[in-house]
């Protein structure tokens, strides 16, 4: 009988996991620790401790059977992340660590500071390597370039050595094979008891996908359940911490619950992605694609996140799946984690806001225009364009290592234009515009602090500096407060949105880093009004207390 808690509580579950053959190079047995730093960074208030938790009564006694059953498939993708990112769990670089330390290196999934560039923080350690572990440490980009392995672009193989020293390429369900194994047979001992049509065929399918790399009908499998009450997002899905190029995904998992009343106000938006598509400020050429109108909105609470949405900042909202052959044909499913986001708004936000936003405009800064601007950055994935117009393949192989950051950039924008047109429309009706602009501003300073390394925090950078540049966010200089201006803000996120969607098209790799090299770095000025919010003591994320015992689950549960 498995009983998961928090992540510190199945550390030794990881501990015998199997997860293939160890990487070229092993972490050093022994570093000394810088403590100046190690302090600085482990201090309580960087994470905040959250409580996981969600409303179960509208689960069923099959549901509530299935739980921990998810949860240990969630937990083997934790420990496969733990091998793409950094290696063993146990394999911390410092001997006889503090249990702050041991913490702080497992929130990070390693010895490198997520929310502080990638920082090390330990003394020693060096910068973090671009490609983690899904490539040799000794490989190059001239060597990989010269390698010819149709495999080698593939999301779900590993670049190892041979015997003679050459590059190969080995396929997750391969490198991973005895951990996948029984993931997948977890997640067929689920599908045994549900009794939702859509869920049973679901896990059935993704068991195969696991086993075969091959996930396209597991995906469509997700994208048509409607009736669920549980759901479970599991695999190789993004590709953010491969940042040499930008092609192999990282394992992970969430384990949710449909918050219905939520979902069933949201479901009316799905509908309106082909009318939204026409009307975005680019040229014809940049919107002909037809978004498919088979997408979902929902809102879930999470109840389990493991591996990659579970290290350093934590994720608030999905966009799946990432395949652009399903999103043009059938659209995507948009979740909105409603339960983080609110620890996220009540914790964070609110507190920021209180110190960096003008005084007079605090009053706009409210949940449900945080709710929408998350919901339509999800909803704008699905937007613009996923083919180049001249023939560079899609945008994510043409713009490769700066594709997610670009993404993320282009969702965060066009959200925002989402908004402005649906409350033109009279579609939104809750609150005002001004609540969006101004939260959406508030936002930008909470998201800024995970650091400028990674996609999401370039794009952060990103609007915030064009923002500033457009006269849209304005800075007083003697309370060191920031307001928005509406109608410059209006006109800047046209511009914003179109530039990045052109940029897209274009396949335009070196446009978008000069881009980036301009306006993706946090400026002097930023970085010490960011230190007002440190003295605070206001965190920077969440961590979640996370498993059965939260949840208010009974043994008896655990057959």
């Amino acid at each position: 009988m498995f009983k998961p808690h928090s992540i510190a509580a199945v550390l030794p579950l990881l501990l015998v996991l199997s997860c293939g053959p160890a990487a070229e190079t092993e972490p050093p047995d022994s570093l000394e620790v810088d403590k100046a730093t190690m302090d600085e960074r482990i201090r309580p208030q960087i994470y905040v401790p959250v409580k996981l938790t969600a409303n179960l009564r509208a689960l069923d006694e099959a549901d509530r059977r299935m739980v921990p059953l998810l949860m240990q498939a969630a937990q083997i993708m934790d420990s496969l992340f733990w091998q793409e990112a950094w290696g063993a769990p146990d394999s911390i670089p410092a001997k006889h660590p503090s249990p702050e330390l041991r913490a702080f290196f497992h929130m990070n999934y390693g010895p490198w500071d997520r929310l502080a560039d990638d920082r090390p923080f330990m003394d020693g350690m060096g910068a973090k390597p671009k490609g983690a572990r899904f490539y040799p440490a000794d490989m190059d980009t001239a060597e990989f370039s010269a390698w010819d392995d149709g495999a080698k672009k593939s999301l779900y193989t590993m670049v190892r050595r041979d015997a003679e020293g050459r590059l190969m390429a080995i396929p997750y369900h391969r490198y991973f094979k005895a951990p996948i194994e029984r993931a997948a047979g977890l997640l067929e001992q689920a599908a045994d008891l549900a009794k939702d049509p859509g869920l049973k065929h679901y896990l059935k399918e993704r068991a195969k996908a696991l086993r075969t790399d091959e996930y396209r009908a597991s995906d469509i499998a997700w994208m048509d359940m409607r009736t669920n009450a549980m759901d479970l997002i599991i695999g190789p899905i993004e590709t953010y911490e491969d940042q040499l190029f930008g092609y192999k995904a990282s394992h992970e998992a969430y384990v949710l619950v449909k918050d219905q009343q939520w979902t069933r106000r949201l479901e009316r938006f799905a509908k309106l992605l082909p009318n939204l598509q026409r009307n975005l400020p680019v040229p014809a050429a940049y919107k002909k694609e037809k978004p498919g109108s088979d997408g979902q909105l929902g809102a879930y609470d999470v109840i389990y996140y493991a591996g990659a949405c579970n290290a350093g900042g934590k994720t608030i909202a999905v966009n799946l799946p990432n395949d652009e052959a399903i999103q043009l044909k059938k659209g995507t499913r948009r979740l909105q984690l409603k339960n983080a986001m609110e620890a996220k708004f009540d914790k964070i936000l609110v507190p920021i806001a209180q110190v960096l936003v003008a005084e007079d405009q605090r009053a706009h800064i409210t949940f449900d225009a945080f709710f929408q601007n998350v919901m339509f950055h999800e909803v704008a994935h699905g937007l613009g364009i996923k083919n180049t117009i001249n023939g560079k393949g899609t945008v994510r192989q043409a713009l490769r290592d700066e594709a997610g950051a670009l993404e993320e950039g282009k969702a965060d924008i066009l959200g925002l234009h989402m908004v402005e047109q649906l409350r033109k429309a009279g579609e939104i009706t809750e609150g005002v515009l001004m609540d969006n602009y101004v939260t959406f501003m508030a936002s930008v300073f909470r998201s800024v602090r995970f650091g400028a390394s990674s996609a999401h925090g370039r794009a952060n950078m990103l609007r915030f500096n064009f923002m500033m540049q457009a006269g849209a966010f304005a800075r007083d200089p003697a309370t060191g407060a920031y307001r928005v201006d509406a109608d410059k803000m209006h006109q800047a996120v046209k511009d914003l949105a179109a530039h990045i969607l052109v940029l897209q098209g274009n396949g335009d790799l070196e446009g978008v880093r000069a881009l980036m090299n301009e306006q993706g770095g946090i400026g002097s000025e930023l970085q010490a009004d960011l230190e007002r919010l440190k003295s605070a003591d206001i965190p920077v994320d969440v961590v979640f207390e996370q498993g059965l015992d939260v949840l208010g689950l009974h043994p008896a549960v655990e057959q």
